[in-house]
């Protein structure tokens, strides 16, 4: 019987130093266990993706100096393939470097591999700096069992409508008795469901057991979610690892049939998931935890306005990173309810987080005096409600600033993708924790940590209220904005369209489609569009947000600013 160990680990991207001594950590975990091989996700020595790294020659070099560290420690562990993936040099024709899989044993590559398809679409760009391994099928022969290899992207094109080459059906007419796949598969809602269907259906086709290995952690926008897992051709996913943390996994395969390491039979994975409130609460956590840890902080500072979005971060935050690591700023204006200054109170208390009071009533009365004095001219509308947005950004990168807290954006996708914010105000920040959470998203996420924790978290006065800006007297946000459950089903139409699951996308376009029966219907549709194209000058020079839906504002949705937009 052949043992392996399937090693989710959580490399950082360019830590090379780091990244070994995981590999090598998981290595002893798979030698205990008694595996005969360890496979690693795609790129494991770098992490994924290095970008613009790959045509950085010492960063080349720092790879390739790894590699032959990872040759040598090899030996301390006598006939244990290590199955890593590493970029590798081309000397032919086309870009300088290979996506590669290598095995390594007793100080030897004993296989190596070249993924073939390249992806270049959504948040991925390999093709640029990557170039197409040849269709060839990798087969290695270990303890006697035939195990072929594949890179990510190869495995994910079984139908052949991306691609006109398919690997997998090269390497099945190998007629290996075991195939891996290592990737670095960033995580999205619905993501788990997708992999399990594709690959179960392509073991299925080819009649061929299969792991599938994939990295956990945040890398910058992407969370990878691990959830590696070992499909039977005929019962389907028999094995899942956990999901967002870090494990090492043995299991065997008995002929063709994959067991534990005793030998039984594998129980088939059931098709339910986390619930989609618990993935998005996981995803951020994790995401947040690694970004602020990777980006070299300890802290986060947030703004509290008394509002939903702000107590979602704020709690989300101390989540990720302990309570006694968040710091909570509110900014009380002229306009500021007392409710909302009492809400933030109630809700850093519940936290256990520190609150600072900070009020910019004078600051904004002096900035105006002087705006005046200057001009003759006074601040009033859109341009007094502006000014108070940019004194709290003001304030809360002194805060950053002095005590090297990272700063934490509020702002959710439904404002973010029509330009309800301010640039150089709410938009001030190292990190967009909230950016990818439609509006009614973030009232039922915080919903649901309520209902988690079996305790009033967030103030139910802060979810019960109506969303306002307190910028001016009175304001409400749908002053400006169509109330928040049509707006979003409108956008996620207009933004995400066919990268919705099939139950999202009936609703939303059962919406829009109620609304296009009606002139009115048809003019909101029309201005939406409008908002969101106009405002993607604000996009782009916003921070970074978490991704946790399929399409995401940055990497993944790449449009023009100057523009003609119908």
């Amino acid at each position: 019987m052949l043992k392996f160990s399937i090693a989710q680990i959580n490399p950082t991207i360019g830590d090379i130093d780091g990244n070994i001594t995981l590999i090598l950590d998981s290595a002893r975990i798979a030698t205990a266990q008694g595996a005969s091989m360890v496979i690693f996700p795609e790129l494991s020595l770098t992490g994924y993706y290095p970008a613009d790294l790959l045509e950085d020659p010492s960063f080349v070099r720092r790879t390739e100096h790894g590699v032959e560290r990872l040759k040598a420690a090899t030996r301390e562990f006598p006939g244990l393939r290590f199955v890593v993936g590493a970029p590798t040099r081309n000397s032919g024709v086309g870009k300088p470097l290979f996506n590669s899989l290598l095995v390594l044993v007793d100080g030897e590559v004993v296989l190596q591999y070249h993924k073939q398809l390249l992806p270049t679409y959504n948040i991925f760009n390999e093709r640029r700096h990557l170039e197409p391994g040849p269709d060839k099928a990798p087969i290695l022969d270990v303890n006697g069992a035939r195990v072929g290899f594949l890179i990510c992207e190869d495995a994910w094109n079984d139908d052949g409508r991306n691609y006109e080459v398919n690997p997998f059906e090269r390497l099945a007419e190998a007629s290996p008795d075991l195939v891996v796949s290592i990737n670095a598969s960033p995580s999205d809602i619905g993501k788990r469901k997708m992999r399990h269907t594709l690959f179960a259906a392509a073991a299925k086709r080819h009649r061929l057991s299969l792991v599938y290995v994939n990295q956990v952690g945040g890398h910058d926008q992407l969370v990878y979610d691990g959830g590696s897992f070992a499909v039977d051709p005929t019962r389907g996913v028999v094995f899942e690892a956990p999901r967002f943390e870090s494990s090492v996994t043995t299991l065997g395969l008995h002929g063709h049939t994959l067991c534990d390491t005793e030998g039984r039979a594998l129980s088939r994975v059931g098709p339910e998931g986390l619930s989609t409130n618990e993935f998005y609460r996981r995803q951020l956590v994790l995401g947040l935890k690694d970004y602020v840890r990777r980006c070299g902080f300890r802290s986060v500072v947030v703004g509290s306005s008394g509002g939903i979005d702000s107590a979602l971060t704020i709690a989300l935050a101390a989540q990720a990173l302990g309570p006694e690591n968040v710091v909570a700023v509110t900014m009380p204006s002229q306009y500021s309810s007392a409710g909302s200054v009492k809400d933030s109170e109630r809700l850093c208390r519940n936290l256990g987080v520190k609150l600072y009071t900070h009020p910019i009533a004078e600051l904004v009365e002096h900035c105006s005096d002087q705006f005046e004095q200057t001009t003759g001219d006074s601040l009033t509308g859109l341009s007094k409600e502006n000014l108070q947005a940019r004194l709290r950004g003001l304030i809360l990168m002194e805060f950053s600033n002095k005590y090297g807290h990272l700063l934490l954006t509020t702002g959710n996708k439904s404002e973010i993708s029509v330009g309800y914010c301010t640039l150089y105000g709410d938009t001030n920040g190292g990190l967009g924790l909230i950016g990818d959470l439609y509006k009614t998203e973030v009232f039922a996420l915080s919903r649901y940590l309520n209902e988690r924790a079996g305790r009033e978290i967030i103030p139910n006065a802060i979810i019960d209220k109506p969303p306002s800006a307190e910028l001016a007297p009175g304001q409400k946000d749908t002053d400006s904005l169509p109330p928040y459950e049509v707006l979003d089903e409108v956008l996620k139409v207009l933004i995400e369209g066919e990268r919705l699951d099939a139950a999202e996308r009936m609703r939303a376009e059962a919406k829009v489609a109620e609304l296009s029966s009606t002139e009115e219907g048809r003019a909101l549709i029309s201005r939406v569009k409008k908002m969101i194209a106009r405002n993607e000058y604000k996009r782009r020079q916003a921070p970074p947000i978490l991704r946790v839906r399929a399409r995401a504002f940055g990497s993944g949705r790449q449009m023009p600013i100057a523009a003609h937009y119908e």
